[in-house]
């Protein structure tokens, strides 16, 4: 299991490594120039010079990106200035400063940092802890909702094969799969939230925080979360309905199940003690990609809704050639990625011993 997890972990950094380069590289080569998004079209050639050299636009490609894994790496390497007895960080660039020298550098243990926001000055970092948790939430409710409905339904469908139920759980599933998620949000939202306003209360826009109209500050509005986790949940629901139910068949055909059911056990023992465990292996390898890429995807979910995580921020990001933000959320999302499949590598090999043995 040791030899298992070292690999996993080597693999996940050697993708991590070429995210990064991938998403540095596409950034600096896109068109525009951030210096004049940030000062304004009508900005003097001065102004946006100085700015470029204050973003640090003007060095060199290889520079830049040495200088950005620097920033975005836990432990950094940074040369030691001997006039000065303590070694200085910018205070508002980097945060819990560690220190240990190394001859005329110094190696630094610090919270990455994703840099500054062109258009807010804030640390991109910070925008994403205060923007990921609302993003975080959709997703697992989404994928929570795909998860119970989808394996109560996988497994009906499993029991009453070829009946009127099978048969419209399999056409829905497949509905469901079709169905692009920005135009089920515009559905759903047409439906639920205009003409039937007045029966669901629900609202077409709004985050998980919404302003009180008294003055009061912010506070929690659960039911702004309904629509958009209805509809980031579609696609995977209908895979797993599909997947369950192919899989509680296979698991029925095998010798040992016929053999349970010739001891005498009952229908409903046999598929809770000795179907259904064996029948999620390949349903929590999907769950987990679903939900990895529910991270990534909310994007337009999120935009359609006005619901406020980091969908937004990449959309306004990208709108406002804010490449700081876009590249931290990214890069953030990318980590994620990263975590959930070692995470569920893990469970499978703990759930399937033979996986950890190939």
């Amino acid at each position: 299991m040791g030899k298992f997890l070292r690999r996993r972990l080597g693999y996940g950094i050697l993708v991590m490594w070429g995210v990064f380069t991938l998403i540095f590289c596409l950034f600096s080569l896109l068109p525009g120039d951030s210096a004049v998004m940030t000062m304004g079209q009508r900005s003097d050639l001065g102004s946006v010079e100085a700015v470029r050299h204050e973003l640090g636009l003007d060095r060199p490609v290889t520079t830049r990106y040495l200088s950005y894994a620097n920033d975005c790496l836990p432990v950094s390497l940074h040369r030691w200035n001997d006039a000065e007895s303590f070694f200085y960080l910018d205070p508002q660039k980097y945060k819990a400063v560690k220190l240990f020298r190394l001859g005329g550098w110094c190696c630094v243990a610090k919270i990455p940092y994703l840099g500054r926001s062109y258009q807010t000055k804030r640390p991109v970092l910070e925008m994403l802890n205060e923007a990921f948790p609302k993003t975080a939430l959709l997703a697992l409710v989404s994928i929570f909702i795909a998860i119970i409905v989808g394996i109560f339904v996988g497994i009906l469908c499993a029991i009453w094969k070829d009946t009127w139920f099978d048969r419209t759980a399999i056409v829905g599933s497949v509905l469901g799969m079709s169905v692009p998620s920005f135009f089920a949000a515009i559905l759903l939202a047409w439906i639920f939230a205009f003409l039937l306003a007045d029966v669901t209360g629900l609202n077409m826009f709004g985050s998980l925080y919404s302003v009180s109209d008294f003055g009061d500050g912010e506070y929690l509005d659960l039911k702004n979360l309904i629509l958009p986790a209805v509809t980031l949940g579609i696609r995977p629901l209908a895979s797993v309905v599909q997947l369950t139910r192919n899989s509680v068949l296979e698991v029925m055909g095998q010798p040992y199940v016929r053999t349970a059911f010739a001891k005498g056990l009952g229908y409903g023992s046999v598929i809770r003690h000795h179907v259904v465990k064996n029948a999620l292996n390949p349903v929590v390898t999907v769950v987990s990609g679903w939900l990895a890429g529910m991270m990534a995807g909310t994007v337009f979910v999120e935009y359609i809704f006005d619901y406020k995580g980091v969908g937004v921020m990449i959309v306004n990001g990208l709108d406002k050639y804010d490449f700081p933000v876009v590249m931290g959320s990214l890069l953030y999302i990318s980590i994620i990625l990263v975590v959930i499949n070692i995470v569920v590598d893990i469970i499978y090999a703990m759930l399937d011993p033979k996986v950890r043995l190939s």
